[in-house]
């Protein structure tokens, strides 16, 4: 079987978002060894793709794994999905996942970006958790509860400078979301070419550091163009390895757009 690990949102080996692919036929495995190849990749994400027979709603089945459960919904390894199936011929125009949180779409442009049509996260005001506070170390200039499919906590600081020197207590943090904490801040100088930065904290996933979350998105984008009265922006998220994410917000859907780049190619060899 092959198994492919692609960079998502960059368009260079060792940056953006890493995620395992591996394209199945005939049926999905039984759990347990989808979580063990998960678990043996060991990025914050493995996406299992499925072709779907015709007439379907979708053109694949598409379900994704961190190294300790399976989750809702995911951006960069859907971005890495998509890209595998453009770039290896199997896939033309729009794309149709059907995955856990419904029917999402992916469609390559000839400028080698691909951009991804996702639901847009509603945003709840919630007031301030003191252990949450405490486990980031900074201060906290607002708290937004997110839809069910991301179930973070957006918790926006007081500006770019703190979201990069950020230096989390994980063990503190772990239980404090349902999936994680996303933390973000305006930039300090859009000319950079971001409007926005972010970064993303998932341990009680398994996954301390998220380099690039393509799904938070989906919550930074209508935070972010509510506060600078443009519905098309520019996030970049990260720590030690950073990507760029594109989003245009539309109502109840968000367009996720970036790069991707296969690193490796290589073959799975215990099966089901």
């Amino acid at each position: 079987m092959r198994l492919r690990i692609v960079d998502a949102f960059t368009d260079r080996p060792f940056r953006g978002n890493p995620a395992g692919v591996l394209l199945l036929d005939g049926a999905f495995p039984p759990d347990a060894w989808l979580r063990q190849v998960a678990a043996e990749v060991n990025l914050s994400e493995t996406a299992f793709a499925l072709p779907l027979p015709p007439g379907e709603d979708a053109d694949w089945a598409l379900r994704w794994f961190t190294p300790t459960a399976e989750v809702d919904m995911c951006g960069h390894a859907t971005l890495a999905t998509a890209h595998v199936l453009t770039t290896g011929g199997l896939a033309r125009g729009p794309i149709r996942f059907r995955a856990r949180c419904g029917i999402l779409t992916a469609e390559a442009s000839e400028d080698g970006t691909i951009t991804l049509d996702f639901p847009t996260s509603s945003l709840t005001p919630v007031e301030t958790v003191p252990a949450v506070q405490q486990a980031l170390g900074a201060g906290i200039v607002s708290v937004h509860d997110t839809a069910a499919h991301i179930g973070d906590l957006l918790v926006e600081l007081a500006d770019e400078r703190t979201v990069r020197e950020l230096r989390p207590d994980f063990a503190a943090l772990r239980g404090y979301a349902r999936r994680g904490v996303i933390v973000t801040a305006a930039a300090e100088d859009p000319s950079r070419g971001y409007d926005f930065v972010s970064r993303g904290f998932f341990p009680a996933f398994g996954i301390d550091e998220d380099p690039v979350t393509g799904s938070a998105h989906t919550a930074l984008a209508p935070f972010w163009a509510a506060r600078l009265g443009r519905n098309e922006l520019t996030g970049l998220q990260g720590g030690d390895r950073t990507g760029l994410v594109r989003v245009t917000l539309a109502d109840d859907r968000t367009l996720l757009t970036g790069h991707a780049v296969t690193v490796i190619d290589g073959e799975l060899l215990a099966r089901p």
